[in-house]
């Protein structure tokens, strides 16, 4: 898997690349075909403050590309909220996906 973490108006720290890392470790837990994954750490000069921190993720999985942003007032809440919309995205894909045994009409009556 190809992680990039860059930040935009702001300097990626150690201490936010491994979170962001810890974070995506969850991800790929529950699927292991990950290609790419590319997040994009921002701060916005918004008026609305609850709002100014954004965290956005493209990840590039066998077949798909799944995209998912967040915006927060806290950084760190912004990847959590992040990371669970990138679980619920590669849940839904990954039960797409799998073979569930069922067998097709035509082999059933030979």
């Amino acid at each position: 898997m190809n992680l990039m973490i860059s930040g935009h108006h702001l300097e990626v720290t150690p201490a936010m690349r491994g979170y962001v890392m810890s974070k995506l470790d969850r991800v790929t837990r529950h699927f292991d075909q990950v290609v790419d994954v590319r997040v994009l750490l921002t701060v916005d000069n918004m008026k609305e403050k609850e709002k100014r921190q954004r965290a956005e993720c493209t990840m590039h999985v066998k077949g798909r590309d799944l995209f998912a942003e967040s915006s927060h007032a806290d950084l760190y809440a912004a990847v959590d909220e992040l990371a669970d919309k990138l679980d619920r995205q590669v849940g839904r894909h990954k039960t797409k996906v799998q073979d569930h045994g069922h067998v097709s009409v035509k082999r059933e009556e030979a």
